[in-house]
């Protein structure tokens, strides 16, 4: 089973980032619920170990591309973000005093912590694309002008994948030329 959830984590992260076409440096975030991944209600069956399939497959595909990952906790620690400390510097993104738990950031926001180098917790970012697996609401968290993205596949695990690029916002009106994207 956990094979089958980082691989398929692995398919659409790969999947969303070639359409999505992010540069190196930019930033991609992730909210999941483990819960949902192994078919139980959002909080009410955490599985550590379906959140680290899932980082499994997501975290290397980014690290290959040079993108940032940043990755939401729960509504217990009010969506903060797990990132890398040189991440939050660079963006300015201030540091907030939280470590995520199980009930109290969640699995998958665990998972990260053990796994970056420097790891801190930020308050909001403003992410260039990014994941939610299992209904995590990561809108909040990315650019003004957020695109949905339709992969091949639906879900990962039992949880559903709801993806997104962002792209700059058109002004002008009428007489306006637009940049090809």
């Amino acid at each position: 089973m956990y094979e089958e959830l980082t691989a398929q984590a692995k398919q659409a992260v790969t999947e969303l980032l070639d359409i999505a076409k992010l540069k190196p440096g930019k930033l991609f975030v992730v909210g999941c619920s483990s819960s949902e991944m192994v078919g139980a209600r959002i909080g009410k069956g955490s599985s550590l170990e379906a959140a680290q399939a899932a980082f499994a497959g997501i975290y290397p595909v980014l690290q290959a591309r040079g993108i940032e990952l940043a990755v939401q906790c729960c509504e217990h620690l009010n969506r903060a973000l797990v990132v890398e400390r040189d991440v939050a510097e660079a963006h300015g993104f201030e540091i907030v005093n939280a470590i995520p738990q199980l009930h109290a950031g969640g699995s998958f926001a665990m998972t990260a912590w053990a796994n970056f180098k420097d790891p801190v917790l930020v308050e909001t970012i403003v992410a260039d694309a990014g994941i939610d697996i299992g209904d995590t609401l990561i809108g909040m968290h990315l650019r003004r002008v957020a695109i949905p993205v339709r992969l091949s596949i639906k879900k990962i695990g039992e949880a559903n994948i709801l993806c997104a690029r962002t792209r700059p916002k058109y002004i002008g009106g009428a007489r306006a030329v637009y940049q090809e994207l």
